[in-house]
């Protein structure tokens, strides 16, 4: 029976994705049998979350089922792109007939259609191949007032919203550990979302992360699709692989004579408890590094005292269009560094892919933070 709280998501869905292939066949379908191999597609798309995500998680999964998985991604991308490429042209149509621009108005229509589907799967391989390709290295530099002279020019990597899963596997986190362990960290960050299925299922595909942990100190906090894939089974792990997991709390490391907090909060997914944070009874320190994995809780962090928040979660959009949509869902703080009040908030693009493997517009990333001490220029230059 599916779940009482998948009802409406379902119904949704459902409706705007009928609403959408009315709309693509009825303005690029050239008859029945196209209009018709035009619905597959969107019933990959409907097919996963009707058939899959109402299903009993332990379920093991099939050949089939991945295969079904994947062509239901992919099918995703491509609709959105479809359906970009679908309005432009009639908003081409609509301008040429309008400006009595008669001749061009003919060209779009008759050789409109096939540009739209050339443009889609161009889109798709050009999406595919930076997804997959793995992250580049995204350099930032935060500035922070009177920051300790042992803490000028500390290193914190981010790892987030790598989504090992269907298709972030073994041989992708081997690249990203590699490519982090290059950039010699003194701290480690997993903010959120590192997986996407059991660790039943996986659990040899996160095993290289354990030499990050095993180099440098290295901290993790929940993200939504770790709670979906079992909060307390990951927690359990990351601190089998040698990360330091937070659950609403904090720990102190040093640098030399300097003294760092790092606190962490749990998702607004988790069960258990909702996130929380407070620095009342920790002891002085230079420096308040707060992890939580959802930009929003960014004010829960800045009332508390600290002085920079690392996050996930928006994938900065992931492809377009949804790197314009992504931004009215979480502004402020959609991707890269912005403040909330006086703490610093930088949310990354992510290191892997959920869904479609597929980033346009948008890089995964590994990000490599270094504290600087404010100056006027530094903290000026941080916001461009």
């Amino acid at each position: 029976m599916t779940p009482r709280i998948l009802r409406p998501f379902l119904l949704a869905v459902s409706a705007l994705l009928a609403g959408s292939y009315a709309y693509a066949a009825a303005r690029l379908g050239a008859g029945p049998w196209s209009r018709a191999a035009l619905a597959l597609p969107f019933l990959l798309v409907w097919i996963v979350p009707v058939a899959y995500w109402t299903r009993d998680g332990t379920r093991t999964e099939t050949w089939f089922d991945r295969a079904i998985h994947q062509a239901s991604y992919l099918s995703m991308a491509w609709i959105s792109f479809l359906l970009v490429g679908a309005l432009a042209r009639d908003a081409a149509l609509l301008a040429t007939r309008t400006l009595h621009w008669e001749a061009l108005h003919q060209a779009i229509a008759q050789a409109g259609v096939p540009a739209v589907f050339a443009g889609s799967i161009l889109a798709m391989a050009i999406g595919a191949t930076t997804a997959l390709r793995g992250p580049r290295i995204q350099d930032v530099t935060v500035p922070i007032a009177g920051l300790h002279p042992d803490l000028e020019g500390f290193r914190i990597v981010q790892i987030s919203d790598l989504h090992v899963g269907r298709t972030i596997r073994r041989a992708y986190v081997e690249r990203v550990v590699a490519r982090a362990e290059a950039l010699a960290p003194d701290l480690v960050a997993f903010t959120g979302d590192m997986v996407d299925a059991p660790v039943a299922h996986i659990a040899a595909d996160v095993a290289p992360l354990a030499a990050l942990a095993a180099a440098s100190p290295t901290f993790f906090v929940l993200g939504n699709h770790d709670c979906y894939a079992g909060a307390q089974e990951w927690m359990a792990h990351f601190d089998h692989l040698g990360a330091r997991v937070l659950r609403n709390g904090h720990e102190t490391i040093r640098k030399g004579a300097a003294t760092m907090i790092v606190g962490g909060v749990v998702d607004p997914a988790y069960r258990d408890a909702s996130p929380a944070i407070s620095l009342d009874a920790a002891a002085p320190a230079d420096f308040r590094l707060l992890l939580a994995h959802n930009p929003k809780l960014a004010p829960l962090g800045a009332r508390a005292g600290f002085d920079l928040q690392l996050s996930g979660h928006t994938h900065a959009g992931q492809f377009f269009p949804w790197t314009i949509a992504v931004r009215l869902v979480h502004a402020p703080h959609v991707a890269g560094l912005s403040r909330e009040e006086r703490m610093w908030v930088y949310v990354s693009a992510g290191t892997g892919s959920w869904g479609p493997p597929v980033r346009f517009g948008t890089s995964p990333e590994i990000t490599r933070i270094t504290l600087v001490r404010a100056t006027p220029s530094t903290d000026a230059g941080a916001m461009q």
